[in-house]
């Protein structure tokens, strides 16, 4: 197992807990998400949030996790080229990653590293580029999602939040659908608000919302 450290420990509860509630909303929303892509079928994922430490890079590796424990090929694409965390959540390196397969445009293999997690493996950001955006709007980019496609049964990409700068928006149209990720307690009803309709003005598919943070009532026994 690759993960390693306390804070990884904590954030990925469907390795660390997996009989806890938490990991099993996490599989709920594996479940939910799966339903959601019947008559369109859903092989690429965004997800993002409103703002910062809502929890949506914990988000996506637990839900990476759910879905490759069901038997599915699930490939995470770490797209938040300004803080990106998932190699840190998996314990392995950031040399070479997006921008490394951008930039050499190489017909060889990917950097993509395992994660220790069978069915699971991550491309890392790689070094962080000087304009994010233009990259990811890139058609390099437009060529490597194709590309991504083929290599896993679901491929999630991370990005920064949406409000706060435009890499989610300028990647959402190109994606089948889009996750949004809010803190309960934390995200702003106006932020939550601003963030769907700019997804909505570039024509992104959303096709839900994650409540991170909200208590579990009492007497819920499953």
């Amino acid at each position: 197992m690759a993960v390693n450290g306390t804070a990884a420990e904590r954030a990925l509860i469907t390795l660390r807990d997996p009989s806890s509630a938490a990991a099993e909303a996490y599989r709920t929303l594996r479940t939910n998400i799966l339903f959601s892509s019947l008559d369109r079928p859903l092989h690429t994922l965004v997800i993002t949030s409103t703002g910062p430490d809502e929890g949506k890079s914990t988000t996506l590796a637990n839900l990476a996790v759910t879905m490759a424990q069901a038997e599915q090929r699930v490939l995470m694409v770490d797209c938040d080229l300004r803080r990106p965390s998932l190699h840190a959540l998996f314990g392995v390196p950031n040399d070479r990653g997006l921008t490394s397969a951008l930039l050499e445009q190489s017909e060889g293999p990917l950097p993509i590293q395992e994660t220790g997690v069978a069915g699971l493996r991550l491309l890392a950001s790689g070094p962080l580029p000087p304009r994010p955006a233009d990259l990811l709007g890139s058609r390099r980019m437009g060529a490597l999602i194709e590309r991504l496609r083929a290599e896993a049964d679901m491929v999630l990409f991370d990005t920064p939040p949406v409000v706060a700068v435009t890499d989610a928006a300028v990647l959402a149209p190109r994606v089948d659908g889009v996750l949004l990720v809010l803190q309960a307690g934390h995200t702003r009803r106006d932020r939550a608000r601003e963030a769907r309709q700019m997804l909505e003005k570039v024509k992104a598919n959303i096709i839900g919302v994650v409540l991170n943070g909200s208590r579990l009532e009492r007497g819920y026994s499953y």
